[in-house]
Parts: C-alpha cells; structure tokens; sequence
C-alpha cells in the first residue's frame, strides 16, 4: 500500500469516528470465541443438550423463542 493510501484510510476512519461519536456513541472491541472452533461447537452441543434434557424444557425454550424473536423493521 502507497503511503499516501495509507493515510488517506487513516483520515477517512478518524473522520468517521468522530461523526460517530458526535451522534452519541461509542466505539468498543470485545473479543467472543470462534463460532468455527470446535471447543465452541462441542460447547454449544453440550449446551442444548442440558436444555433439551432439563424438566423445564418448554419453559426454557419458550424463553429462548421470546428472546430470540426480534424486530428488526
């Protein structure tokens, strides 16, 4: 990359980071495990499992349906 590119990247992203920031908000970074990994897949087995298994299944799923079911309109 040209160092001019460079630069005129760095500048367009201050510039958008600062509109952001004018309108209210904030920039913050997390980190969350690999959806491709397969500690997570295993994990996420061994999770539904737990539910699938569990006495208050349909409770259980019930509010996973009602948290899961957003409006994005």
């Amino acid at each position: 990359m040209a160092p001019n590119q460079s630069k005129k990247s760095r500048e367009t992203l201050t510039a958008r980071r600062a509109r952001l920031r004018k309108q209210g908000l904030l920039l913050i970074e997390i980190w969350m495990p690999g959806v491709r990994s397969p500690a997570f897949a295993a994990e996420a087995h061994r999770q539904s499992l737990a539910v699938a298994r569990s006495r208050q299944e349909k409770d259980d799923l019930d509010f996973i349906d009602a948290v899961s079911d957003w409006n994005y309109e």
